[in-house]
């Protein structure tokens, strides 16, 4: 079988699941699990893999992911805890008394937060910072979650060209720069991209308030009326779990996993599984009913993640291992083959995108693959795009005098603005369980500001003479 034919099986394998999302066929765990493992069964019975081959790819695809799935289940059960305690409620009052009745000023305050919080370069953490702070608030305000996750998604793009975030550090090591040489490059472009992340913020506002969001809005209104001292009153004080006089103890135990998790000496996981521990036994005692209790009450959301999290393992296996000649797998960051090894999936998929190109747009190949990098972020996971395609675009672009470093600025750049919106980034599914939104109506809703959003940064920097045009 040509790698031509893997390619275009693995686009056919990305399409059928992303068209079974958006038609609400399934859950995504399961399109994760069933789509891969036919093209899997086609590999096998084209003589490309051995049913042994499939296996190893697969467990690779596991230990890639195991450790997302703890932190999914930890943090569900983390924030489960501290809302059950009533923390966030008088954080929501304080951040209503703030904001008032001012929705544009929430979706503002949403992505300062996110750009401070994604300083560290950590989708996961992000999220974790950021939705269970906000998401009361938006239910309050009767805003939409989805325009929380894509304000989000926005401001933590721009944050991720950060010389320690992973996109541009992938990019700097194909291109044999550092990666604080290559961020200084695209500072100005980072820079415009925080402007812009404002100015969606803003835009995003008029349109939950033309909608009828706030606390006395036309959605609100249709509910019966909400005052701001009602949104103030913490809704937990009469359950027989809140724990009021722990509100400090608990915002302290919070700000201490956060800076581990910021820290980032310890897998992303622990601070939550410790935080768990701990909350359970300050909070409610040294009593295993009563932990037993709490922790059924979030079993279900925490159950839910971790599977479509196992799901994504058996899809990012089958389609980002490569296989060497000795039969064992070679990682996605592997950027050159040995000649013998059989390349993944996306491998050939990126080679398949490479080739069709008319030869008539190989003078502007930066700007083109520009344009593709965010309709391409559903279909290939971060390690796979820059280690995979990165250096096949660049010896083509070499091809016809384009140099490397605008066609790694332009896949850097654009790329960064889609990383939260693709399903091949285990942090996105991560952010959309915490949000409560379905991973297609967040691509629905986000896909189409993500891709004018990159367009426009692109555009900045053929302006400002980083990429040529």
């Amino acid at each position: 079988m040509s790698e031509a034919v893997v390619g275009i099986l693995g686009l056919l394998c990305i399409v059928a699941i992303v068209v079974t999302l958006f038609q609400s066929r399934t859950q995504p765990a399961i399109a994760f699990i069933v789509y891969p493992a036919i093209l899997g069964l086609i590999l096998v019975l084209a003589g490309r893999h051995s049913f042994d081959d499939l296996a190893a790819m697969i467990k690779a695809g596991f230990n890639s992911t195991g450790p997302t799935a703890a932190l999914f289940v930890f943090s569900v059960l983390y924030f489960g805890i501290m809302t059950d305690a009533g923390m966030f409620d008088v954080i929501i009052g304080k951040l209503m008394k703030l904001v008032g009745d001012n929705v544009i000023g929430v979706t503002v305050m949403t992505t300062v937060i996110a750009l401070i919080g994604h300083l560290d370069g950590g989708g996961a953490s992000t999220f974790c910072i950021v939705v269970p702070a906000m998401l009361p608030v938006y239910q309050r305000m009767h805003m939409r979650k989805t325009t929380l996750l894509r304000v989000s998604v926005l401001a933590m793009g721009v944050l991720n060209l950060m010389p320690w975030a992973g996109p541009t550090m992938r990019a700097a090591s194909v291109l044999g720069i550092e990666a604080g040489s290559l961020w200084r490059t695209l500072l100005p472009v980072q820079l415009f991209g925080i402007v812009l992340a404002l100015a969606h913020a803003v835009l995003a506002g008029v349109q939950e308030k033309a909608r009828g969001a706030g606390l006395n809005g036309k959605l609100a209104q249709a509910e019966g009326t909400i005052t701001i001292a009602d949104a103030e009153v913490p809704a937990a004080d009469n359950s027989d779990l809140a724990r009021p006089k722990l509100f400090l103890f608990n915002v302290a135990l919070t700000l201490a996993v956060i800076v581990m998790l910021i820290w980032d000496v310890f897998p992303s996981y622990f601070p939550f599984m410790l935080g768990v521990a701990v909350a359970l036994f300050v909070n409610y005692g040294f009593t295993a009913k009563m932990h037993k209790k709490i922790i059924n009450l979030h079993a279900g959301p925490a159950l839910m993640m971790c599977s479509t999290l196992m799901g994504a393992a058996v899809l990012m296996g089958i389609l980002t291992s490569s296989m060497g000649a000795d039969g064992k797998v070679i990682s996605a960051k592997v950027m050159e083959l040995p000649a013998d090894a059989l390349p993944s999936v996306v491998r050939c998929l990126a080679g398949l995108v490479s080739s069709v190109l008319p030869a008539a747009l190989g003078q502007h190949l930066p700007l083109v693959i520009g344009v593709l990098s965010v309709p391409l972020a559903l279909a290939f996971d971060t390690d796979s795009y820059f280690y995979g395609m990165l250096p096949v675009v660049i010896s083509i672009g070499q091809a016809f005098g384009v140099q490397a470093l605008p066609i790694a600025i332009a896949m850097v750049v654009c790329r960064n603005c889609a990383t939260f919106i693709s399903p091949m980034v285990p942090a996105t599914l991560l952010g959309t369980g915490l949000a409560e939104v379905d991973i297609k109506d967040h691509i629905k809703s986000s896909f189409l500001y993500v891709w004018v959003f990159s367009i426009l940064c692109m555009i900045f920097a053929a302006i400002i003479g980083i990429m040529p045009i």
